[in-house]
């Protein structure tokens, strides 16, 4: 009786979420994106340690208590599991947008698109060349984004159980990301001339 009560506040929980518009201009906000991704990897695997990188130490709590009651409920039924899913989804990149100072608005769909810049950063450090953004970039700007991207880099190959370790890595990884949407949207006004075929 406690686990219908508790999926049925998922699902309530869920639905009023999927009506809540979409206006902010990051990724991790995303379906697609490196939170979400990194959310269902820690409920398949059962490592948490996935996840609470993506949020700061004071919001761990919060994070296991939705990972433990998710983990229960997503192994009732196939339906159980995707609202679920969801809705771990939604508490983690809730929590993670608050960390980074900006506010909430829902997750967006697969096959978003997120601003040409973020695309570009994602798939300069996927591809571990960072020539793809330095050719659209003011020479002046080459030193900074360099030493930036060499910073993620240097430390994604973190071991998943040290979350100090990991939180570094996202720390570097945002702030690269960050940065590299400003200089576009600063840079090149007419960034839609710029190739939006990498898609992380």
């Amino acid at each position: 009786m406690l686990m219908k009560l508790t999926l049925i506040r998922i699902i309530l929980f869920v639905g009023t979420l999927l009506f809540i518009p979409n206006y902010s201009f990051a990724h991790c906000d995303s379906m697609e994106g490196p939170v979400v991704k990194a959310s269902l990897k820690a409920l398949e695997s059962g490592n948490i340690n996935y996840v609470l990188i993506w949020v700061k130490d004071s919001d761990e709590s919060e994070i296991k208590d939705a990972f433990e009651k998710v983990s229960k409920v997503r192994t009732l039924s196939p339906e159980a599991k995707e609202l679920a899913d969801m809705y771990f989804y939604e508490t983690v990149v809730r929590i993670h947008r608050n960390g980074e100072g900006v506010g909430y608005t829902g997750l967006k769909p697969i096959g978003y698109k997120p601003d040409v810049g973020i695309e570009a950063a994602d798939f300069v450090l996927e591809k571990n060349d960072v020539n793809e953004v330095l050719k659209h970039l003011d020479q002046t700007k080459y030193s900074e984004v360099i030493n930036f991207f060499n910073d993620v880099q240097l430390k994604r190959n973190f071991d998943v159980d040290d979350v100090n370790a990991g939180r570094s890595y996202v720390a570097s990884y945002v702030h690269f990301i960050h940065y590299i949407e400003k200089l576009f949207t600063v840079d090149i006004p007419n960034n839609e001339n710029v190739q939006k075929n990498h898609h992380h």
